[in-house]
């Protein structure tokens, strides 16, 4: 098992409009096709940092999720391309991590 840990940066004075497009449209797309959403954060200190999480049991698994999500026509016409406008793609990072034993999300 193991964990995106995405970091996105917004851009100015858009985060309400991102969290928003994140919880009604990106999430639940998400979730409609199986991925495993852990948590939607905004930084205290940071105006311009979204963070989220996303668990995988696997390697096969998360490429079989990639396929479901990113691959749909509804991301590919719709969802995707609106991304770019409030996010700066540039700047996206992506951690994978691994829970260790005393973790509570395991």
């Amino acid at each position: 098992m193991f964990y995106e840990y995405r970091q996105y940066r917004i851009k100015d004075g858009r985060m309400a409009e991102w969290v928003e497009f994140m919880e009604k449209e990106i999430i639940p797309f998400q979730v409609a096709r199986g991925m495993v959403v852990t948590g939607s954060f905004t930084a205290e200190e940071e105006d311009d940092l979204y963070i989220w999480m996303r668990r995988f049991e696997s390697e096969e698994e998360r490429e079989q999720l990639y396929k479901a999500v990113y691959e749909d026509p509804q991301w590919t016409d719709d969802i995707g391309p609106r991304i770019g406008e409030i996010m700066d793609r540039e700047r996206i990072v992506v951690t994978r991590i691994v829970p260790t034993s005393r973790s509570v999300l395991k």
